[in-house]
């Protein structure tokens, strides 16, 4: 199967999003950095193909979805490979539902990329497969409970379309606003 070169994503505000870049930074080993900016996936790569025919569905379900709030939780790991920021919103989930169901993915890539059931919104702070080892993703985890404290909230206005620009390397493509 092709790498899927998409995936749809949520912004911090800048303030947010420099103090994460500048908290994961402080992690030589941390890679991520070189992969793409902190950002909450809404859609992962599933049924996000180059040929675009999806980006009509997305701009249409975009434009009638309500701008709504997230907020940032506590740490959190997934086992000992990923650290992360929880996010707590339900618009989210419905908005990541809305995408799914307009964009229709091939079923058998849903478990490969955790959508539907399987979709957990949060934000990546570290994880191995992008240099951490896995003391390092506990120690991560630890260290933003005090140094991310107190957890932002903000509002939602646009949603980021990301393309991969080189092997895992992702960059913004488009910005698609939500109605208002």
């Amino acid at each position: 199967m092709l790498p899927v070169p998409f995936f749809i994503g949520i912004v911090p505000p800048d303030d947010v999003k420099r103090r994460i870049e500048a908290f994961r930074n402080r992690w030589e080993s941390n890679r991520l950095r070189e992969v793409v900016e902190p950002h909450i996936t809404v859609k992962a790569q599933s049924g996000l193909t180059g040929d675009l025919a999806w980006l009509d569905k997305v701009r249409n379900v975009c434009s009638s979805f309500r701008s709504f709030r997230v907020s940032l939780g506590e740490p959190a790991t997934y086992g000992t490979s990923v650290a992360y920021l929880s996010v707590r919103s339900a618009e989210i989930c419905e908005l990541h539902r809305s995408l799914m169901e307009a964009v229709s993915p091939p079923p058998e890539l849903l478990k490969i990329y955790y959508e539907l059931d399987r979709y957990h919104p949060h934000l990546t702070l570290g994880q191995t497969h992008w240099g951490m080892s896995e003391s390092e993703i506990v120690e991560m985890a630890a260290e933003a409970r005090r140094a991310l404290a107190p957890y932002p909230s903000f509002d939602v206005a646009f949603v980021r379309v990301y393309k991969e620009i080189g092997p895992d390397r992702y960059a913004p493509f488009e910005d698609i606003r939500l109605a208002r």
